[in-house]
């Protein structure tokens, strides 16, 4: 063997030094080195380089073996191609480590015990020369090792570690991504394993997964050892902290999804031990995140300290892909890996594809849903998986349904038209998989669920966050526009908008913010009580409604503290998405038969016999019997514009009947803590009764903008109830009336210096209402995004031809 220095210090090695310590050890040395002058925990270590395994192979005379083996593999089916590996490996872990090798490595680990002390565990990770860079991730394709507690376990970890270059999945890896398995070599990195089987860990990434929206960094977290959530095991916590506000010095956890987190992966109680163990999440534990908010966003620095580094090293805005773990012992939270994200940053953000299913399926044809990874739709026969051995039955082009997935199933992904798993998260294997092959998935659908093997179902990941499987073959549609050759409106086009989930995939259109985020969607999809009844349970006389309630809020101090904290979230990730543009949030517009079916709402909510006209809007407001909801409501808004930071929201109130009524909800708003003008705070009011046309210059001296729904100014012109059927006919936004008296609101606002916009459906539905508002001025149309690109462009058109005329 040469006379080589096998061993590398974390402090002594860097990016730079990659060929010799491979990416992962190199991205180590990077952070401890560069990023602990930061505040980021780093575990010290030392890295066995990649001349260990080229010299231990040398000495062996393995080379020759190496190659007649993997040469009688390239063309053989699976199954010769897995004995064929496991050949490779044999010849590696055969080769031995020679005494020089082994004498360096103990009087490395010698001085790690002296730093961290006697009872130290280290892990033995794999580091591929070749790892980790733009080209390819190579996550998950080797092997490494946690729990080792003496000289003599150590050893054997890293015999095992240099094999692992040859499983299967790593052969079948490389192979797709182009790498000659002679040009890559194995070193490994020996670190403080850090205690998370006693506390937590996860995988962070500096931006968002499915959308590639770069503002957040995106966490998940569960009890215990990470691989349950690589390989999919458990439902993670997930959390998103906004970037651009952080950095304002604004810290609060953007959004937070509760995980199941159904079991906890430990370490055996025996030092060098291979065997991990699953065990059963306690109940208790379940139904608390595993991250404290403070964690979160101290994982929040890690992450944008860290790419920010990368990107510097790099010249380019490099977003990461993170690795991390909090330690039971010390309590402190650990930076394990850092790697260049290589999916989602790499799609092209001028490039909208979106999917369409051309007909609504009906409730009956779903058969489950989950977590939607991409936003395709893909349609074929469902293909149950139970283990890696059963995938010689999987055909091309059907549809993977397991439990969970593994690397070991790489070669069979690749061949699916998409993905389906019972358990796992969003970073779990199959989803990272799905997004590098681009295929869809939908994981975390749980055991209720109808799906059966050999059916043929449709898999849409085309509706938000939750996807959903369809029994049968739906037709879909999909479209693809270039937004950077859209042109430019003069006249701003906005976009309506109610659901979080939608929010980060529609940022990229070219919109000039949100002229109507929807409250009472998140309300009815994401609180599901009446706010009343979370803010009064006392007074809820339904015991199945205190139940109901009870499991809602279990894990908060109240349930007004459970409806702030949603509703907050809800609007605070509409509009960090589309920050800094403009987003306005309506306040909550539920007639009193949608608030009745709101968990315990039918005790708040009087009979109607008209709702559409009744208690609704700015009347409830500031009304006893609505006056302790609508401070909830203030105080989830505070919360998204002052410690969020979010302050490019602006509120607007629906229904304001009369002047009086607007001037007891500004001051019911600002006795809440949202006064009008503070904190550049504009409050907004819909143009949708007669009576705001009418007295348009007195509500134009009270608000700071006017939106008008066409919807229910139409109604109330034409006096037709828009849901009724019988008269349907009679419902028309072009009557020569209804445009009269949107022009009298447009004129009245240009009078007044006030920006007017309108939000109806008018403008995308028919050419002559968009081509009419343009002529009058309008200061913007909000559409729903599915009309944006189709009005942008109508609304050029028209804007060229007054210039001409």
């Amino acid at each position: 063997m040469k006379d080589h220095q096998y061993i590398r210090w974390f402090k002594d090695i860097g990016l730079a030094n990659l060929a010799e310590v491979g990416g992962k050890t190199a991205s180590l040395g990077e952070m401890y080195r560069s990023l602990q002058p930061l505040g980021i925990r780093v575990p010290n270590g030392f890295a066995i380089t990649s001349a260990a395994y080229r010299d231990m192979l040398d000495r062996a005379y393995a080379w020759g073996a190496l190659e007649s083996v993997l040469k009688t593999s390239a063309d053989g089916d699976p199954g010769q191609q897995y004995d064929a590996a496991e050949q490779a490996r044999s010849i590696v872990y055969e080769a031995g480590l020679p005494d020089e090798l082994v004498q360096q490595i103990t009087a490395a680990y010698i001085e790690l015990c002296e730093q961290y002390g006697p009872d130290l565990r280290v892990a033995v990770r794999s580091s591929a020369t070749a790892e980790d860079l733009p080209d390819a991730s190579f996550a998950g394709q080797h092997d490494s090792f946690l729990n080792i507690g003496n000289k003599e376990g150590l050893l054997e970890a890293c015999r095992k570690c240099f094999a692992s270059l040859f499983t299967a999945r790593a052969i079948s890896y490389r192979e797709k991504n182009g790498f000659d398995h002679f040009k890559v070599s194995l070193a490994i990195a020996v670190m403080k394993m850090v205690r998370a089987d006693l506390a937590s860990s996860g995988v962070m990434f500096s931006l968002d997964t499915d959308s590639g929206f770069r503002d957040v960094v995106f966490i998940t977290s569960a009890y215990g050892l990470g691989e349950n959530i690589v390989q999919g095991t458990v439902d993670p916590d997930e959390f998103y902290v906004h970037k651009p506000t952080f950095a304002l010095g604004h810290r609060c956890v953007l959004r937070r999804q509760l995980g199941a987190k159904q079991q906890t992966l430990v370490c055996d109680d025996d030092i060098n031990n291979q065997k991990l163990h699953n065990i059963d999440t306690p109940e208790v534990k379940r139904g608390r995140f595993s991250l404290s908010d403070d964690d979160v966003l101290t994982l929040a620095h890690y992450a944008i300290e860290t790419e920010n580094h990368y990107s510097a090293r790099r010249s380019e805005h490099c977003p990461m892909d993170l690795e991390w773990a909090k330690d039971g012992d010390d309590g402190q939270l650990y930076l394990l890996q850092a790697r260049p994200e290589t999916v989602a940053s790499r799609k092209p953000r001028n490039l909208l594809k979106r999917y369409h299913l051309r007909d609504k399926p009906d409730k009956a044809a779903l058969l489950a849903s989950g977590r939607a990874i991409g936003s395709a739709i893909a349609s074929g026969t469902v293909r149950r998986v139970a283990d890696v051995s059963a995938l010689s039955s999987f055909r091309d082009g059907e549809i993977l349904f397991a439990e969970s997935t593994s690397p070991d199933w790489g070669p069979a992904m690749r061949r699916a038209a998409a993905l389906v798993t019972e358990r796992g998260g969003r970073t779990c294997h199959a989803a990272i998989v799905a997004r590098e092959f681009g295929i869809p998935a939908i994981v975390g659908i749980g055991s209720d669920h109808q799906l059966d093997d050999g059916a043929l179902v449709t898999l849409s990941c085309a509706e938000g966050d939750t996807g959903r499987v369809y029994r049968g073959e739906i037709p879909f549609e999909v479209t693809t526009t270039q937004l950077d050759q859209l042109p430019t409106p003069k006249t701003k086009v906005m976009i309506n908008l109610g659901s979080p989930e939608q929010a980060f995939r529609l940022s990229a259109l070219p919109c000039n913010g949100v002229g109507l985020a929807r409250m009472e969607f998140i309300v009815n999809e994401y609180i599901k009580a009446h706010p009343m009844a979370l803010a009064c349970p006392d007074k809820v006389p339904e015991e199945s409604a205190r139940q109901a309630l009870k499991a809602l809020t279990e894990h908060y101090a109240s349930g007004a503290d459970f409806f702030i904290q949603k509703l907050s979230e809800g609007i605070g990730t509409i509009a960090a998405a589309f920050y800094p543009r403009p987003v306005i949030v309506r306040t909550s517009d539920f007639k009193t038969n949608e608030y009745a079916r709101l968990i315990g709402g039918s005790h708040f909510e009087p009979h109607e016999e008209n709702p559409m006209l009744g208690f609704r809007g700015a009347a409830r407001y500031a009304h006893p019997a609505y006056a302790e909801g609508f401070a909830l409501e203030c105080a989830a808004l505070k919360r998204a514009r002052e410690d969020m930071g979010l302050t490019n929201i602006k509120v607007m109130i629906p229904f304001c009947r009369r002047i009086p009524e607007g001037e007891q909800v500004l001051q019911a708003m600002a006795e809440h803590g949202l006064r009008q003008g503070n904190n550049g705070l504009d409050v907004y009011v819909m143009c949708e009764i007669p009576n705001n046309v009418v007295q348009i210059d007195a509500f134009s001296q009270l608000f700071d903008g006017i939106s008008i729904g066409s919807n229910d100014l139409t109604q109330l012109v034409l006096g037709v109830d828009r849901d009724s059927d019988v008269v349907a006919f009679d419902f028309d936004e072009r009557d020569p009336g209804v445009m009269e008296m949107i022009r009298l609101a447009v004129e009245g606002a240009q009078r007044n210096g006030i920006p007017a916009g309108i939000c109806g459906e008018a403008p995308s539905n028919y050419p002559e209402v968009a081509e009419y508002l343009v002529k009058l001025g309008i200061t913007s149309i909000s559409l729903s995004p599915d009309a944006l690109l189709r009005t942008i462009e109508k609304v050029v058109v028209i804007e060229q031809q007054e210039q001409v005329s």
